[in-house]
């Protein structure tokens, strides 16, 4: 699949710009804090309705504007798609010029995988930061995951109050707790497809990038209803004082080793760089065998990740896949096409 065009008006630093874009290789560069990430925002945007920069929609409207509009075009499997989001004081989403009642309806339509500095921060940060991650990349493939999701969320957050009111009723919390696990254990089966199917593909990838061993494992306070509901009622008491929830899938894991280490706690910054990409090839991978084509690699400023020489060789090795990069220099590469950005204009 790729990207065919998309039109940005009044986005971030953009008034008016179309972009007609290459199935191959699409390198915008230009200083910094000109908009080249923003081009890379506004198709995280189609793809999943929301940023990968900020959780607040106004702040992506232009200064002194009151709306933003983005429309995009693209082909999958042979087939013409639209979408177009519209913020203003709401947030209007269309596909093929039907409005969507959801953003689930949205998510899976486009296609991507991004790449982008910040992206350490799956091995870096908290689990939250890696249980984003599988959200959204399973997500794309699996409707079904997002509603259980969000159902599993909704009474989490029921759970959650209940505790917080101390309100004394076990026999509501064995409700919220059988519900738990009923859409828990839906979320924790796709994930444990999903780590096992990384783990399949993840070591073939990085052995072309370095000579390591690298595993990832899952892990889940969900393995079996019993053990999952006779945890939670272990903790019930701790729970109630707490006001929240302390065990569950919403506390769920999942660690990359190199070399049997774990690589967040004991890598160098260039082992947590190179297993994160490792780990965003391999999505590539995963998404072409579920959907029959590759999605979309968006890699934002990836020159401040790898030398020239590294990036050439990384991106010459890449068959199929439409690339949209950011960069502050022009790369000169072989089915590439160059967009130079100043001040939220294409100028050459």
């Amino acid at each position: 699949m790729y990207l065919k065009s998309i039109n940005i008006q009044n986005f971030r630093n953009y008034e008016q710009q179309k972009i007609n874009l290459s199935k191959d290789i699409n390198i915008f560069y230009g200083d910094n804090a000109q908009g080249k990430t923003n081009i890379i925002e506004s198709i995280f945007l189609m793809a999943f309705g929301k940023s990968f920069r900020t959780n607040k929609d106004k702040e992506m409207i232009m200064l002194s504007k009151n709306f933003l509009k983005i429309n995009g075009e693209y082909e999958k499997k042979d087939r013409i798609g639209e979408i177009e989001i519209l913020i203003n004081n709401k947030k209007i989403v269309s596909h093929n010029g039907i409005k969507l009642n959801k953003l689930s309806e949205l998510v899976g339509n486009l296609n991507i995988v991004i790449f982008t500095p910040d992206d350490i921060n799956i091995l870096k940060d908290g689990p939250s930061e890696r249980r984003k991650f599988l959200d959204m990349m399973i997500g794309q493939l699996k409707p079904r995951y997002l509603y259980n999701l969000s159902m599993y969320n909704k009474t989490l957050e029921q759970r959650n109050s209940f505790l917080k009111n101390k309100i004394e009723n076990d026999e509501m919390l064995e409700i919220w707790d059988e519900k738990l696990y009923e859409y828990g254990n839906i979320i924790n089966n796709y994930r444990k497809d999903f780590i096992k199917k990384i783990s399949q593909k993840i070591q073939g990838i990085h052995d072309k990038i370095a000579k390591e061993i690298i595993e990832i494992e899952y892990l889940s306070d969900c393995n079996s209803k019993d053990e999952f509901i006779k945890k939670l009622k272990s903790k019930r008491a701790i729970d109630k004082i707490r006001g929240y929830t302390s065990a569950g899938i919403h506390r769920d894991d999942f660690k990359i080793y190199i070399d049997k280490k774990e690589v967040d706690i004991y890598g160098s910054q260039g082992q947590n760089r190179t297993a994160v990409l490792s780990l965003k090839l391999s999505e590539i991978e995963i998404i072409k065998d579920d959907i029959g084509e590759y999605p979309i690699l968006l890699l934002d400023d990836f020159m401040s990740e790898l030398d020239e020489k590294r990036i050439k060789n990384f991106l010459t090795n890449i068959k199929n896949i439409q690339v949209i990069i950011t960069c502050t220099k022009n790369i000169e590469i072989e089915n590439s096409t160059s967009y130079h950005i100043q001040n939220g204009n294409i100028i050459a």
